[in-house]
This record gives structure tokens, C-alpha cells and sequence, in this order.
């Protein structure tokens, strides 16, 4: 990477739009972010969505003649070298590229991050962080593991915990971010048995500015900066969070008064509208960073359309710029991993 200009490849043809709406994404990217794009996938279908590619001397096409389909396991992943995700990979482990993004099969893009990149110092186990908006103003929390790791261990958490504060720390700019763990209550006797063997673990760990436990309705309350859970609880609660985004913004759709008066309600409320928008809509957040493997990746929505991926690109350079990997690095020695990396 030359100064602070990022090189990001994209996998084109993971995801249910793509690639045309890949390519919409990555184009506005190369337009408004200081990135290079790297377009993994088959060349003709890429070429046949993007007739003016010589207008972006920023966009290149790397030829990858494989798909890793939704309905696939991620065994394809040997059976497929040449598979878009693969090659997208081994970009960033050539150092050709500084990160990826796939909408695609999300197992596949977790298990191609681990197999080919490898796992960070003191890290048993990559957990994916996803960012939600919370009730106070410009104030996001990071949620971690949503879908990596459905059944977990307290060490595993533990890691997770001090990911997240570094993530919360040096890209969302929290000096000293305030850390939950998601439970029933807020005692600290409350809770499963991998709740109470984590709460310990991160009661004792210096490196973690662990505040107690977080209910469901903390998540949002701004209270937290960082909230770990396991990847089972936490899936389920970032599908949920997407479908009260997209619930409020259809209620606020239907519920406008029809005819003119509707469009002079939309007109005089557009930039509040937008700002809602914003702050409630998962397509603004672009998806979840892989932490823990040694490369930036994120994986985005299956769902995702343009603006999705140009907030997806936007997430990998901030990760980038602001050196999350070295960070993570940088702690390693803090933890101790069950398992040896």
C-alpha cells in the first residue's frame, strides 16, 4: 500500500445482487474514498455490468472462474481454489490487497479468512463485530461475536471482549470504552454458566474496562461501547435489530399522509428522514468486521445492495487507517489461548 491509499478487493459475486450491485458500490467507492479497487470474480459478467471500466483507472478485475453458492458448505472451499472468495483472500495474503469484502456464503468467507490468513496472536477463536446505532446521538456500540462462533467458551469471550475494546478504542475513537456482557439481569450471579465463568474472566482482566453485565434493553441505551455474547445469542439479535430498521421505516412509509399533504410532510421532514435513515438502517454500517484473523475482512449482508458495499469499503479502510490489526497484535500477550494458534 502506498501512503495512506488502501487497496480493498471485493468479491463480485458473492451475495444475492451481485454482481451488479457489487459493482455499483465499489464504483461509487473508487469515486469517494481513497481506496484502489480489486474486483474478484468472472471476467465477462463483470465486464457485461460495468461497460465503462477503463473510465476508472482505480478499478481492476481479477480474473476468479468459481462461486461459492449460498446452499454450499464450506468444504467447497478446498474443492473450489479458484472460487471468487478464495482468490479474494489470497490477495491480502500475497499482500496484493489490505482487505476483502464479500457479501457472499458468510461461512465460507470466515473459513477462507482462517485457513488462508491465519489467526492472531492470543485469539482462539475470530469473532465478527457488528456496529448499532444506539438512542444517543453520534454514540454506536459494537456487539461481538454476531455468527462466528455459535457455541463459545468464557475464554473465547474474554478475547472478544478485549477485540472489541480495541476496535472501540483506536476506530470509534473511545478512550475508555465501557464493556458488557450480554445477560438476563444485571448481577453478577445471574446468567448461564458460560456467563458466570465469563463474568470472572473479565472482572479480573486489567486490559478490560469491564463495567458488568448488560440487559437486552442496555444494548441501545448508549450505556455500552462494546457487548459480548456468543455468535448464537448474537446473530440472532443483529437479525432482529435488522428487522425493526427496516419494520420503522416501513411503518414511517405507510403511516405518511397520502396526496400532497404527504409530500410536503416528506419535503419539509427530508433531512430528518434521512438522518432516521441513517442511524436505523443496517445498510449505513455495511456489515461486520472479522476480527482476530491477520487481515482485514468484512462480511457484509447477503441482502446487500450498492449503498451497503460502499459503506462496507468505507468500514475496511477506516480499519485499515486506523491499524486495528497491529493493535489486536499489540495485546496479544495479555491473553492466553486455550488452544496454540
Amino acid at each position: 500500500m502506498a501512503g495512506n491509499r488502501a487497496r480493498i478487493a471485493v468479491d463480485a459475486m458473492g451475495g444475492d445482487y451481485a454482481p451488479i450491485e457489487i459493482i455499483k458500490g465499489a464504483i461509487r467507492a473508487s469515486k469517494e474514498l481513497d481506496v484502489d479497487i480489486l474486483l474478484v470474480g468472472n471476467r465477462q459478467q463483470i465486464q457485461a455490468s460495468f461497460q465503462d471500466s477503463s473510465k476508472f483507472s482505480n478499478i481492476e478485475i481479477v480474473d476468479a472462474d468459481e462461486i461459492i453458492a449460498m446452499h454450499e458448505g464450506i468444504n467447497e472451499l478446498r474443492r473450489k481454489p479458484k472460487a471468487s472468495i478464495n482468490v479474494a483472500m489470497d490477495l491480502v495474503k500475497k499482500n496484493r490487497a489490505d482487505a476483502v469484502i464479500s457479501a457472499g456464503h458468510s461461512g465460507a468467507a470466515m473459513g477462507a479468512a482462517t485457513l488462508k490468513l491465519g489467526r492472531l496472536k492470543g485469539i482462539d477463536r475470530p469473532a465478527i463485530g457488528a456496529v448499532f446505532p444506539t438512542l444517543i446521538a453520534n454514540k454506536s456500540v459494537i456487539v461481538l461475536d454476531v455468527g462466528a462462533n455459535v457455541d463459545c467458551r468464557p475464554k473465547y469471550l474474554e478475547q472478544f471482549a478485549l477485540m472489541g475494546t480495541i476496535y472501540s478504542k483506536y476506530v470509534m475513537g473511545i478512550n475508555t470504552p465501557k464493556v458488557g456482557l450480554l445477560n438476563i439481569g444485571e448481577e453478577s450471579s445471574k446468567g448461564n454458566d458460560l456467563a458466570l465463568a465469563t463474568h470472572k474472566l473479565l472482572e479480573n482482566n486489567e486490559t478490560i474496562p469491564f463495567i458488568g453485565n448488560a440487559e437486552g434493553r442496555d444494548i441501545l441505551s448508549g450505556k455500552f461501547d462494546v457487548i459480548v455474547c456468543d455468535g448464537f445469542v448474537g446473530n440472532v439479535l443483529l437479525k432482529f435489530a435488522e428487522a425493526v430498521g427496516d419494520v420503522v421505516l416501513q411503518i414511517m412509509h405507510e403511516e405518511l399522509p397520502q396526496g400532497w399533504r404527504g409530500l410536503l410532510g416528506t419535503f419539509i421532514l427530508k433531512s430528518n428522514l434521512k438522518k432516521l435513515k441513517q442511524r436505523i438502517d443496517h445498510a449505513e454500517h455495511g456489515g461486520g468486521l472479522l476480527l482476530g484473523v491477520a487481515g482485514i475482512c468484512i462480511i457484509s449482508h447477503g441482502s446487500s445492495r450498492a449503498p451497503s458495499i460502499f459503506n462496507a469499503i468505507r468500514l475496511a479502510k477506516e480499519a485499515i487507517d486506523h491499524k486495528v490489526l497491529e493493535q489486536i497484535n499489540s495485546y496479544g500477550d495479555k491473553l492466553i489461548p486455550e488452544s496454540p494458534n
